[in-house]
């Protein structure tokens, strides 16, 4: 034993004595004060070799200090990129991503920088409000083609920035609240009878140009349609009456709604030529049956 100690003393020693400086050779042990890895004292390295022993192994010292070393390291937590998934699995384009026709079931989490999202022709059946909480970069949304039934209230309504929405082609059966800024929105090919759509539904959205409601089930033409109006689509729904105060002012001869440039109502079991003072103020007559 005094040979293993003397032998071992020499080992570790030594090599201080004509050690390179730190900056030019890295050392295995760290000669502190304290107890810690490559720091051994003479009775530490005896029973760890004596458990070595024991357990029937040649391994060495340097390689038990080396698997200390990994074991320690499994207890740093691994570092997460919360935006890889969905990127992996769409394509992520200078603020813009592109989950179309992948079958995903649900909003998958953004980017905060997110502006554009086109998740067309997918399985989406609901859209919770927290699936935007967090990304008011939103410019345009598009989910035409899934199976969304349900919008969940204020799902929307963060998004300050939100100029076109699309929802064609789902199962809805009523509107959610729509964001202020909207210039665009279309749900044609959905289920949204009339009083899915509430009374004052767009009459605040004074940038609202572009209104696709074609292929629902609606009984009457949405009320209080604002001014900036350019494009109304109601075809294909079970519209029966409309009234003078529908597109123009019954109180107001000389009003003209000077930004709508077309309305289409072809396919709704109405005769246009019944109402026609209910066109007295567009430029243009409604596509339709007038006979």
């Amino acid at each position: 034993m005094e040979t293993l100690q003397a032998t071992f003393f020499l080992f570790v020693f030594v090599p201080l004595v004509n050690a390179a400086p730190p900056l030019q050779q890295e050392s295995l042990y760290e000669y502190d004060t304290d107890v810690s890895m490559g720091s051994l004292t003479q009775q530490d390295y005896e029973m760890q070799s004596k458990d070595i022993r024991k357990a029937g192994t040649n391994v060495s010292l340097h390689t038990s200090l080396m698997l200390q070393s990994d074991d320690s390291q499994l207890d740093v937590p691994p570092t997460k990129d919360t935006n890889l998934p969905t990127c992996l699995l769409c394509v992520c384009l200078s603020g813009s991503v592109y989950c179309e026709e992948i079958d995903i079931e649900a909003v998958p989490p953004l980017p905060k920088e997110t502006a554009y999202l086109y998740a067309r022709f997918n399985k989406i059946k609901r859209i919770a409000a927290s699936d935007f909480a967090d990304i008011t970069t939103l410019r345009r949304i598009d989910f035409s083609g899934n199976r969304i039934e349900e919008i969940e209230d204020g799902a929307f309504s963060k998004l300050l920035l939100l100029e076109e929405l699309s929802l064609a082609e789902n199962r809805l059966v009523k509107l959610p609240v729509l964001p202020p800024k909207l210039t665009s929105l279309n749900v044609n090919q959905n289920r949204i009878k009339s009083r899915g759509i509430k009374a004052n539904a767009f009459k605040k959205l004074t940038n609202l140009a572009y209104l696709y409601l074609g292929h629902n089930a609606l009984e009457s033409v949405p009320l209080n349609l604002p001014e900036s109006l350019r494009i109304l689509h109601l075809q294909y729904n079970n519209i029966t009456s409309i009234t003078d105060d529908t597109f123009c002012k019954s109180n107001n001869t000389r009003y003209i709604r000077t930004r709508m440039d077309e309305i289409r109502m072809e396919g709704n079991p109405i005769v246009l030529a019944k109402h026609v003072n209910a066109f007295s103020c567009l430029r243009m007559l409604p596509v339709g049956t007038y006979y």
